[in-house]
């Protein structure tokens, strides 16, 4: 499976591009040996048109066998039955092999497994309480997308799709999204030079009321795949640490948050209905009820949601399906200016400023972990959990080096054990999805530069990866500490009310989170789990970069 030629390979880095080979093992030549002059495009057509009549060949001679068979009482011999989902499959596509992204206990006895099988360049899984189920469920999905084949009611295929057995976001859906944040970006970097406009990771939100795309809107966006150096670490809030796309994006949306709960310091009762919170009566706001966020990423979040890949191992299959068992769900670090992660080390959980100062190298979460801590705390972070409630991902579509069923283990499995949480807070299962077809990746060296945008702003902002600083003129980015504690200290001065920390004296930036208590017991809840569970200690950076207080 996936024989790769180097076994040593980080697949946690950015730098592993394989839009040709990576799942080249998992499906057959779409011209074989007798088939090699099928090179024109018009040969080809009537290549696809024979196999489309060979499918409704075998669909016809499908419903004929049920037919005969409900007339002879059942007495069909063996051979004659209806063929299954996967050899039907193997018929028209010989040579194809599944893999199994995923499997979860569910009790003592009961399981659920994830398989995969691509075919023509398009991934199909299919989930069930067996791999044969979930391998028919695949199969089924691709004989109906690709030749308009649909297996008699019959043949059980597996478990229905559902957000707890198999959580998939539709597919037109998730294709949608994904558009919606291609053309956003596009548009916006239009007028950027071409250095800028390069990405090797892109990550958009997208806001939807309802399921309704209609009126969806991209209010955050963001490109980028390094972490600052840490000799530009700032003890005032003034840069950005980790500018993963992702992360970014995320940091984005707070900005997103903050403007629409400005939109009830206006004296306009308009403007409140505009705002997409409502008040609470017992903690101020909250998202209205049918308000969704959508993330969309065009590659695997670095950490395990890409390392432990079953589309990803070495030649070694035996060697390597265990370092993945034993590694597996494990927090990973990413190392300051490079791309991947490596497994969290047995050190103490806070680093120290004079140790980075002399040269140890500054070590950030993975964006797996960050992505597994958003679905428990929520996106807010600590600041604006004094004002709302916790705001979650409806779902995340992933593009190029896609394993949704790998992703879902990993976001999930991490719950377990977590023990219950308060009323306001809950184990979020995002939906997860690929797309119909792979997202383009820029081949060559990541760019230095991270872009961001917030829905309302003229134009995307430019950040050196290396600094956390605007790259033009080196002066803090929008997205820092200190620029959203600015916003947090003037809402807090006038909706003050509704937050149970109201005080007098000016807060450090450290204070107004840990003040959050609600927010902070869970987080220290999530911690103790990921120990308990063996999984790894979550490291912090230096306190003395959250000891600041904001110039009067």
């Amino acid at each position: 499976m996936g024989n790769i030629s180097n076994p040593s390979a980080d697949f946690t880095s950015d730098q592993a591009d394989f839009p040709d080979t990576l799942f080249k093992e998992f499906e057959s030549s779409q011209c074989s040996d007798s088939l090699s002059i099928c090179s024109s495009g018009k040969e080809s057509k009537l290549l696809s048109s024979e196999l489309l009549r060979h499918g409704r060949l075998l669909r016809h001679t499908l419903d004929l066998m049920v037919q005969a068979q409900q007339r002879l009482g059942g007495m069909v011999q063996e051979p004659e039955s209806p063929k299954s989902p996967v050899a039907l499959l193997n018929e028209l596509r010989p040579g194809l092999r599944y893999a199994c992204l995923s499997e979860r206990a569910e009790g003592r006895k009961l399981r659920s497994f994830v398989m995969a099988v691509r075919v023509d360049g398009r991934i199909f899984e299919g989930c069930g309480r067996s791999k044969k189920l979930a391998k028919n469920q695949a199969a089924q999905c691709a004989l109906r997308a690709l030749f308009n084949i649909r297996i008699a009611p019959e043949v059980r295929t597996g478990l229905k799709a559902s957000r707890k057995g198999c959580p998939h976001l539709p597919q037109d859906f998730a294709d949608s999204i994904f558009h919606m944040v291609r053309e956003k970006y596009r548009s916006l970097v239009g007028g950027c030079s071409p250095a800028h406009a390069r990405h090797k990771s892109l990550a958009g939100i997208v806001m939807t009321r309802g399921l309704d795309l209609r009126h969806a809107q991209v209010v955050a966006l963001s490109t980028g795949t390094k972490c600052i150096n840490g000799e530009y670490l700032s003890d005032h809030g003034l840069v950005v640490n980790d500018c993963h796309a992702e992360v970014t994006a995320r940091r984005a949306l707070l900005r997103f948050l903050y403007s629409q709960l400005e939109f009830f310091l206006s004296k306009r009762p308009e403007d409140w209905e505009e705002s997409i919170f409502v008040r609470h009566k017992e903690r101020g706001y909250r998202l209205r009820d049918n308000v969704h966020f959508h993330m969309y990423i065009s590659t695997s979040p670095c950490g395990d949601g890409r390392l432990n890949s079953p589309y990803e191992i070495t030649s070694d299959i035996h060697s390597s399906r265990h370092l993945m068992r034993k590694h597996r769900s494990h927090l990973r670090t990413k190392i300051e200016s490079g791309e991947g992660t490596v497994p969290v080390r047995s050190r103490g959980p806070v680093q120290t400023w004079d140790a980075i100062l002399q040269g140890e190298h500054l070590i950030t979460m993975s964006c797996t972990d960050k992505i597994t801590r958003w679905n428990i705390l929520g996106l807010q972070g600590a600041l604006l959990s004094h004002f709302v409630e916790p705001v979650y991902l409806h779902s995340v579509t992933i593009g190029s080096l896609r394993h949704t069923g790998h992703l879902g283990r990993v976001l999930n499995q991490r719950l377990e054990r977590l023990g219950p949480l308060p009323t306001t807070h809950r184990r979020n299962q995002p939906l997860l999805s690929g797309l119909s077809s792979a997202d383009y990746q820029q081949h060559g060296k990541a760019s230095c530069v991270s872009i961001n945008w917030t829905l309302g702003d003229t134009q995307v902002e430019v950040v050196n990866t290396a600094t956390g600083r605007r790259r033009e003129t080196g002066t803090p980015s929008r997205l820092c500490k200190h620029a959203l504690f600015t916003r947090w200290s003037r809402l807090h001065r006038k909706l003050g009310a509704h937050a149970p920390s109201s005080c007098d004296h000016q807060l450090m930036y450290i204070e107004a989170k840990m003040a959050a208590r609600p927010y902070q017991t869970v987080k220290q809840q999530w911690f103790r789990s990921l120990q308990e569970t063996g999984l790894g200690t979550w490291v912090k950076k230096p306190p003395e970069q959250e000891q600041f207080l904001l110039s009067v």
